[in-house]
């Protein structure tokens, strides 16, 4: 049978509660996420450290200049927290937002595993769910959707960056979240899947080449993005690998230990003038093969990486607000098939294509 290819549709909901929604953190992400909740009908309150990062907010959002604290939940009472924190600062306030018996929607990318606080969410009522982005968040729903349709995985892989649509002679990069999680990244070694056995490779390692449709030639290197799906997805062989234009990582690992973080911030600015893309792929192969690729450009309602993974943590939100989730701490693919059509759709109204091949 020929594959069936199709991108999806924007599906109206019948019914969208709305709430309100404390963001913590109003950075590139964080803030395009206040924005459009706000958009939505939601009370929105935004909340950073950051001045600059609270400038701009579409007027019906509520700024609050300061860190996040225990009194400012108790003052808002929000429904649903949003941890748009640096992964540093994200984990470290986690233990409040559940002591508190809070919904939270989590994209603090960490290297700590929130699970490590579900019996206190049980025992305070609260629900936080985590790897809200991209990869890990949607990948993980569509290695789920792949043991859903095919069963058991021989193969499960994922590949996802963001990055200019143009290549330079500096870095041909610039870091759409949190820098310092990007180092962390380069730097945190790789758990994958092979043989059926969790095995810890070198971060960046298995550097390969290979062409993305109507990009160009770029790179993939694993990295430790595959997380929670170690154990929720049941597959022979997994794998999880950062997307960059070639010659950027090796100038990274040719800096060895001397890198200067300070100067890799500063190198790796974001540049709102600059055009950027975010591409993804997910390919499974079971009793079957699917393939999913993410392919999507900034422009005047975001940049990508903004609008990607600040679309599926607004269907989170909703998804929260609409439905009763069990109190604990659940990565993405715990909701179900239900989540990722709600994701999907969240996709569609923004704009966000994705393209599906099947063969059965």
């Amino acid at each position: 049978m020929p594959p069936i290819r199709r991108g999806y549709e924007v599906l109206p909901w019948t019914h969208r509660a709305m709430g309100r929604v404390m963001v913590l953190g109003t950075g590139l992400v964080g803030g395009w996420v206040a924005d459009r909740l706000a958009v939505e009908g939601h009370d929105v309150i935004g909340v950073d450290t950051s001045a600059s990062a609270l400038e701009g907010r579409d007027p019906r959002v509520i700024c609050i200049h300061g860190p996040a604290g225990i009194e400012l939940l108790e003052e808002y009472a929000p429904d649903v927290i949003v941890n748009a924190l640096p992964g540093r600062v994200g984990d470290q306030i986690r233990f409040d937002l559940v002591t508190q018996g809070l919904a939270v929607a989590d994209l603090a990318f960490t290297a700590e595993d929130p699970r490590e606080h579900d019996e206190l969410a049980i025992e305070a009522g609260a629900c936080l769910v985590y790897d809200v982005g991209v990869a890990p968040g949607l990948s993980n729903l569509l290695l789920a959707e792949g043991n859903r349709r095919h069963g058991r995985l021989v193969n499960g892989r994922v590949r996802v960056g963001g990055n200019p649509v143009e290549p330079d002679d500096d870095w041909s990069y610039m870091a759409p979240f949190s820098p310092q999680d990007v180092i962390e990244e380069y730097t945190r070694p790789a758990r994958i899947l092979r043989g059926n056995q969790t095995v810890i490779v070198p971060a960046i390692s298995e550097r390969t080449l290979f062409e993305v449709e109507g990009r160009g030639e770029m790179e993939a290197f694993l990295t430790d993005g595959l997380r929670s799906v170690l154990d929720t997805v049941d597959a022979e062989n997994l794998t999880e690998a950062t997307v960059r234009w070639p010659g950027h990582i090796a100038r990274f690992i040719a800096l060895g230990d001397e890198y200067d973080e300070k100067e890799l911030l500063e190198s790796w600015g974001w540049n709102p003038q600059r055009s950027e893309f975010t591409w993804m792929e997910v390919v499974v192969k079971g009793d079957g093969r699917t393939r999913w690729v993410l392919d999507d450009q900034g422009g005047s309602q975001g940049s990508s990486m903004a609008r990607t993974t600040g679309a599926i943590t607004c269907a989170t939100v909703e998804h929260l607000l609409e439905t009763d989730v069990p109190a604990g701490v659940h990565p993405p693919e715990a909701l179900g098939t239900s989540f990722l059509d709600r994701c999907l759709t969240h996709y569609a109204a923004n704009g966000i294509r994705i393209v599906e091949t099947r063969e059965r």
